[in-house]
Order: C-alpha cells, then sequence, then structure tokens
C-alpha cells in the first residue's frame, strides 16, 4: 500500500472502514507527519496527540462492534483532521490566532467541531490562523507563521492558511476551514487545493453575534473534488439541503458528468473603485487555462461585465470588522494586538450602531443586484486570486526570512496592509454578500506544470445549490 499521506481523503476513508488500517495507525502516521514537517510549515499552533490516539483507540473498538453486530460506522470513521484556530474544541485552548486574549480550554465544542465529531473524525489539533482570522495571511504573534509548502518563502494564504499548508503538505488528508471573505479560497488557490465555499445555510454555523452580515461559513479543504465532496457530506445534515440540491450524496454526484453550461467570464471587482489593480500575468494564464479546459470540455464561456455598487469597500469592511470591535479585550492589552486589529477595532468601536446597519442594509442591496447580474449565466468565471502567493510578511512590510516577530516589529501601515490583502484577492469577498456557492480550483503552475512552481487557480461562483455542480466541474476538468 501507498503511505497513508499519499491516499485520496476518499482511499483513506474507505481503508478506515474495511479495517485494512486502523485508526491509530492513522492518528500515528499524520502525528510523525506533523512532528518531522510542522517546525518548517508553520501549519499547527496545538498539537493534541495523547487525546488523538485515545480517541482513535475508541474508533477502533467502535469498528470492531460494528463488525461483530453487523452495524454502521459514521461516514468519516478515523479519519484524522484539525481545526483552524477559531474554532473550538472542548478541552483544548483557542487562542483565535491573538496575544492579546488569555489563552483557555474551550468549555464545549463548536458546531462544526460537534458535527464532524458524530461523523466519526479524529482532531489532531489546532491549525495556524491570523488573529480573529481578519486577512489574507496567516500571520501572527504567538507562534510562526504558516508557510507554503512549494515554496517556504511564501505563505500560505489565510485565514484558514494553517489547515491549507496542512493537507497540501500531507499533514492531513482534508479539513474544514472557514470562509467570511476568502478564508478558504484564498488558501487552496495559493496551495494548490480545491477549496470549496458553500452556500448560506447549508453548512451548521452555530449561534454568533459576531457576523451580523453573515459572511462565514464552513467549507472542505482537499486535494480533490472528490474528497472535498466527501467532507462535504459529513458536513450537511440531508434535512438541510438547498431544494435546488439532488438527494444522491455529494461524493457520489461529484462522479457524473455535468451538464453543458454557459459561463461569463469576468475580471470586474467591487474593490476596483478604490483600489484599482492589474491582475499579474500569471492570474491571467491562469483565467486562460481555466477557459481553456472548460471549452475543451463542452462548456461555453462569454465575456461578462459585471457593475459594482462603489459604495462596496465600505460597507464591507465595516461589516467584516463589526466583531473585532466588540471582542472582549482588557484594556492593558490592547498594545498586544497587531497593528491591523488594533486600528479595525478602534473604528469599529467608534461606529454608531446606525452606521452597521445602513452598511448592512447596502449590502442586503448589493446581493440582490449582483445575484441578478450573475444569473445570465449558469456560472461566474474569474481569477482566484490576482496575484501569486505573496512571500511571508509582504503584508505587514515585516519580510523576516525566518521565524516570527514581535508586533513592535511590524510594520504599522493598517490600511496599507488592507489594500495589498484587498488587491491580492479581489473577487472573494462579494460572494459571501450574495451568500453563493464557489470553489477555487488549481489550474496553473508557475512553472508550466502540475506541481512545479507555484499554483494559480480560477474561481468558479454558482447560484445557491451549486455545490454539487462545482464539484462535478472540478472532477471534470481533471482536480
Amino acid at each position: 500500500m501507498a503511505e497513508l499521506h499519499d491516499l485520496s481523503a476518499v482511499q483513506l476513508r474507505n481503508a478506515l472502514r474495511a479495517g485494512t488500517v486502523s485508526a491509530r495507525e492513522a492518528a500515528r502516521h499524520f502525528l510523525d507527519r506533523i512532528g518531522t514537517e510542522n517546525a518548517h510549515l508553520g501549519a499547527f499552533i496545538t498539537v493534541t496527540a495523547e487525546q488523538a490516539l485515545k480517541d482513535a483507540a475508541a474508533a477502533d473498538q467502535l469498528h470492531a462492534r460494528a463488525a461483530r453486530d453487523r452495524t454502521d460506522l459514521p461516514l468519516l470513521h478515523g479519519m484524522p483532521v484539525a481545526f483552524k484556530d477559531l474554532t473550538d474544541v472542548a478541552g483544548v485552548v483557542t487562542t483565535h490566532g491573538s496575544a492579546a486574549l488569555d489563552h483557555k480550554p474551550a468549555l464545549t465544542d463548536a458546531a462544526i467541531t460537534s458535527v464532524l465529531k458524530s461523523a466519526g473524525i479524529i482532531s489532531l489539533g489546532k491549525t495556524q490562523v491570523p488573529e480573529f482570522g481578519l486577512t489574507a495571511y496567516s500571520e501572527n504573534r504567538i507562534a510562526p507563521p504558516s508557510r507554503n509548502p512549494h515554496a517556504l518563502s511564501r505563505s500560505s494564504g489565510g485565514s484558514s492558511g494553517g489547515s491549507a499548508a496542512a493537507v497540501a503538505a500531507g499533514l492531513l488528508p482534508f479539513a474544514p476551514g472557514s470562509d467570511g471573505g476568502g478564508s478558504v479560497r484564498i488558501p487552496a488557490a495559493a496551495c494548490g487545493l480545491v477549496g470549496l465555499k458553500p452556500g448560506r445555510g447549508l453548512v451548521p454555523a452555530g449561534e454568533s453575534s459576531g457576523d451580523p452580515a453573515r459572511l462565514v461559513v464552513t467549507g472542505p479543504l482537499a486535494r480533490t473534488a472528490a474528497d472535498a465532496a466527501l467532507m462535504l457530506d459529513a458536513l450537511v445534515a440531508a434535512e438541510s439541503r438547498h431544494p435546488a440540491a439532488p438527494a444522491p450524496s455529494y461524493l457520489a454526484l461529484t462522479g457524473r458528468e455535468p451538464r453543458k453550461l454557459s459561463i461569463g467570464v469576468s475580471l470586474d471587482s467591487p474593490w476596483q473603485s478604490i483600489f484599482p489593480f492589474t491582475p499579474d500575468q500569471e492570474a491571467l494564464d491562469a483565467l486562460a487555462a481555466g477557459v481553456k479546459l472548460l471549452e475543451a470540455a463542452g462548456h461555453e464561456t462569454a465575456e461578462a461585465a459585471v457593475r459594482y455598487d462603489n459604495r462596496y469597500p465600505g460597507a464591507f469592511t465595516t461589516a467584516w470588522t463589526a466583531a473585532v470591535g466588540s471582542a472582549r479585550i482588557s484594556p492593558q492589552r490592547e498594545a498586544l494586538l497587531t497593528p491591523l486589529t488594533r486600528t479595525f477595532r478602534r473604528r469599529a468601536q467608534q461606529r454608531s450602531a446606525a452606521k452597521l446597519n445602513e452598511s448592512l442594509g447596502f449590502l442586503r442591496v448589493f446581493q440582490r443586484d449582483t445575484i441578478a447580474q450573475y444569473s445570465a449565466w449558469d456560472l461566474m468565471l474569474m481569477p482566484a486570486l490576482a496575484q501569486t502567493p505573496r512571500p511571508v510578511g509582504w503584508f505587514t512590510g515585516s519580510a523576516h526570512g525566518d521565524g516570527y516577530w514581535p508586533v513592535s516589529e511590524w510594520a504599522g501601515d493598517a490600511d496599507g496592509d488592507y489594500r495589498k490583502q484587498c488587491e491580492f484577492a479581489p473577487w472573494s469577498s462579494m460572494v459571501n454578500v450574495c451568500g453563493l456557492p464557489a470553489i477555487s480550483i488549481p489550474v496553473h503552475w508557475t512553472g508550466g506544470q502540475r506541481g512545479a512552481g507555484l499554483p494559480m487557480g480560477i474561481q468558479l461562483i454558482g447560484p445557491m445549490g451549486s455545490e454539487a455542480l462545482l464539484l462535478q466541474l472540478a472532477a471534470q476538468l481533471g482536480f
């Protein structure tokens, strides 16, 4: 048999269910991988090896009882995963990537943790995130930055950057991420993975007062569309599927050919009004590669001009940063925040409730208008990123070659940092505002062939209920 980390998530799941690999074998293998590789990757903040092995032993006992009694096993029986360090796992510290918080073990599991534990996963730990998940890079002052397995000098993206790095480097077979402005799709594109952002309301989100625009949703980071579909099956209860979504499992549907599609191709971005940008040639090459693959598969593509209201940047930023303004941080620890977080927190606290409500109202109108324009096509296509994965420290102006550094050494230009992020990933956040499904697919590599150089991807956006279609298309294109 191949090394366990070389198996797809579907293959590993099947081996675990068949009993040819035990849950303890799988947990030990991936824990060993983490022990060997994490020192230079910075993918994990916390590794919970002792608890993982206990849980794996319990999973093996369950397998023995199921074989004896001829009962079913959970969908993801024994599968090793990890949670980004914004997600509570009972008994494990949730740092939120911040030195300004007291780091205490969580009392209960988050909603998504509970869902995946019920599906049979074994949690190996918590992965690197930016402070409060605010940025498109996974760097903070509590642990080394998350690095890109394809070039360690480059970032793995954010905010699910640690999870993406772990999957791309074979430290995990797949992983759940969360996406409030691109936080699954950005690191997937940076690390050469398939990253799916489900539509709003499909995946359990739990109760939260910190996301007034309902931007954040959990989605899979995986090496293949089939692996992403397997995780989506575990994340989604059958009764919560959109009425437009068919009944069979996402994994089964991913194996089917999609119907012929009309696809609108656009470089328009709602950030252009305040941050005019020019996509790198590598981004345009990725888009051209995506168009070529789609047309070769029989789909029609055509240029699509999309008009975005120039009030979008201010309204999105107001909604996106609302939670950090209300975070419980003692005054004496405010100085421990990164410059960007501290700036956004101060501005959020200075805004009136009326201003936030005005922004939320505008975003609802923006959603309706944008979806109406997208509806002229079956899917929308654009580059996943406008630039290649950026060097570690590039956004903060603190590009040290190794290690991590105190906030006092970070450049204090929060607005410059934010502008760089918006120019790096200008086609992400509006999808969250619209609540639509979208997928990032790694169709291009700067070295000219798959696995060589740096990955560059495309993003496909679909209407509500199109998660299966997006996964089918990714599989049809060879991913």
